[in-house]
């Protein structure tokens, strides 16, 4: 019998796609998603599925031990524009479920834990080009926060407990198989969209914002790999920085304009401006390079092609 594992919040926009990529790595039987609502048909006729709130701690205690789960991985969080506009709820969410997951590790029930931070743990205050891993944390959002406070709260479990935490922070991701999902990079998957059905599009970032960003596909080996490695070669417990691409709004509408050349863009910033200014505009990941072997594989331009070529056949569906 494989490795049990369980993906909580696995009908997001990461989660989603990670399950249908652990059921291919470990097998369908092994990987058992979870959401507070059902998913996909992809993703609940391939395997096992519960209903669960991350945030009932005996009801995560008892699907961990009726599966007799080994390894989690909590995708479970309300994202960056969402959270703003629902504090209290986003707080309890990001920071309760995180707390039920290190203290069910900590009690020996769970074996690994899979916790996901962000760039939003940086903050106006953070040297934005070429972020360092180990630099100022300031974040100004309540996602970033509550992501700052969860790095701290997993370095310290391992610390104290030697729970088996590890963790990296995920840049903006783009992908063709889920919608946008609220967050503020968010932009960069709906530019996709909007480009495909109506040849133009209305962004909530100024043309200039660099972001730092990452395909998906690249965002899913990395959790895999981090998640694969040795022991002692996860050396940083808080979180990694992962680092991929990095583009602006101009840059990204340019390059689509390569593949759909009627394709027009205006930009009329609102409150999703100040958050994206908050960010760093590129990420140093030489870390995570060094100690898990990371690498991304996707540029602007062939995640532009691959993008479009999917999202126009999926449309035409």
């Amino acid at each position: 019998m494989g490795t049990k594992i369980l993906i909580i919040g696995a009908c997001g926009q990461i989660g989603s796609e990670l399950t249908l990529k652990l059921r291919d790595v470990y097998g369908s039987e092994n990987v058992i998603a979870s959401d507070i609502r059902e998913g996909n048909e992809a993703l609940m006729s391939s395997g096992p599925f519960e209903t669960l709130n991350a945030m009932e701690f005996e009801s995560v205690k008892s699907v961990i031990e009726k599966h007799q789960v080994e390894e989690v991985y909590l995708m479970a969080a309300l994202l960056s524009a969402t959270a703003e506009k629902n504090p209290a709820f986003a707080w309890d969410l990001n920071m309760n479920s995180l707390f039920h997951v290190l203290n069910l590790a900590k009690e020996g029930l769970i074996k690994k834990i899979f916790w996901p931070s962000s760039i939003a743990v940086f903050g106006p205050t953070t040297p934005r080009h070429n972020t360092p891993q180990y630099t100022v944390m300031e974040p100004s959002t309540v996602y970033g926060i509550s992501k700052q406070t969860g790095e701290r709260w997993c370095e310290y479990y391992y610390n104290k407990f030697g729970v088996d935490v590890r963790s990296i922070r995920y840049p903006g991701l783009i992908s063709w198989t889920t919608p946008p999902g609220g967050g503020t990079t968010d932009y960069a998957v709906d530019i996709f969209y909007k480009a495909i059905e109506d040849k133009h599009y209305n962004c909530f970032l100024s043309e200039g914002s660099a972001l730092p960003m990452m395909y998906m596909e690249d965002a899913l080996n990395a959790t895999v790999g981090i998640m694969q490695a040795k022991k002692e070669d996860v050396k940083i417990r808080s979180s990694y920085n992962l680092g991929g691409i990095s583009f602006t709004p101009e840059e990204i509408a340019a390059e689509i304009t390569k593949h759909i050349p009627d394709f027009t863009i205006e930009y009329n910033p609102d409150f999703r401006q100040a958050i994206a200014d908050s960010w760093p505009a590129s990420i140093d990941d030489t870390s995570a390079q060094q100690d898990w072997g990371w690498n991304h594989k996707y540029d602007l331009s062939s995640m532009t092609e691959v993008m479009l070529e999917n999202l126009e056949r999926e449309l035409k569906k």
